[in-house]
């Protein structure tokens, strides 16, 4: 299977930084019992060896168990981010079940509850994408140089960006919006076969002017309103030169930006 042979121990480094060995993270419980005394984990998992499609059975167990979409949403990205091959097996063998769940309408919820599901969609520390707010611009050299150093070399071909502003029919979702790239990404990967590994999702957290987020102590993007738009292009523009500079061949998309500026994100960008 592409995924499989794709993603290979980095999406493990990516995902479970902190596991005994970096690729076992990968296999789990399918490891072979010779890689797994070869690798020094006797004994520190089940001992018994099964193939990926029990594996993928009990995931999609699992997954039936979830009482609402949410909690399916939840689940699905904690497997996505320890399990990125099972993942992908599961997605690719319940497309018709499981898209409405990674991507529109659930998504539109999780991006709505992004900040209340946030530490329970990936293990502390995995990298998914950037977060990069307009108070840390002038710093988006070290920003990208810390996703350089997280994947190891495995660079990116493709970047879908929001900054949250127009989320579906939602309006302005500030920072919560990062469910939309890492939805539409997963969709690239699971239809297009692109490689998981060189997927970067990204939110521009340049502020909200939603209230609610404002005023919601779990909210974890910038507690700011938006910028006027000549300080929004600038900073916009300083992250994707940036992004073209560190990453020449990435192909970047423009997701849900409200619709002013989408047309003048187009108008700067789209013949470059």
């Amino acid at each position: 299977m592409t995924h499989e042979t794709n993603s290979g121990s980095n999406s493990a480094r990516r995902s479970r930084s902190g596991s005994p060995d970096l690729v076992a993270s990968n296999a789990g419980t399918a490891l072979p019992y010779a890689a797994r005394s070869a690798l020094h984990l006797k004994g520190l998992v089940p001992s018994g060896v099964e193939n990926f499609e029990a594996q993928e059975q009990r995931a999609l167990e699992q997954l039936n168990l979830k009482s609402t979409n949410l909690e399916k949403y939840i689940f699905l990205s904690w497997l996505r981010t320890t399990n990125i091959n099972l993942f992908y097996r599961l997605v690719l063998h319940n497309l018709k079940d499981i898209a409405p769940v990674i991507y529109t309408p659930t998504v539109g919820q999780a991006c709505q509850e992004y900040s209340h599901i946030y530490p329970f969609l990936a293990p502390p520390n995995a990298v998914d994408g950037l977060y990069i707010p307009i108070t840390e611009v002038d710093n988006i050299g070290e920003i990208i140089q810390n996703y350089k150093e997280s994947i190891e070399g495995d660079e990116p071909e493709i970047t879908v960006i929001t900054d949250g502003s127009r989320i579906l029919g939602l309006g302005d979702l500030g920072m919560n919006g990062m469910g939309i790239p890492v939805g539409k990404l997963q969709l690239y990967v699971a239809a297009a076969g692109l490689n998981p590994d060189r997927c970067l999702p990204i939110v521009l957290d340049f502020g909200t002017n939603t209230q609610r987020y404002l005023d919601d102590p779990l909210y974890l993007g910038l507690r700011q309103s938006r910028p006027a738009d000549a300080e929004f292009y600038a900073a916009a523009d300083r992250v994707v030169e940036a992004l073209h500079e560190a990453f020449p061949s990435m192909f970047i998309q423009f997701e849900d930006f409200s619709t002013d500026h989408a047309f003048g994100l187009l108008e700067r960008w789209r013949n470059k």
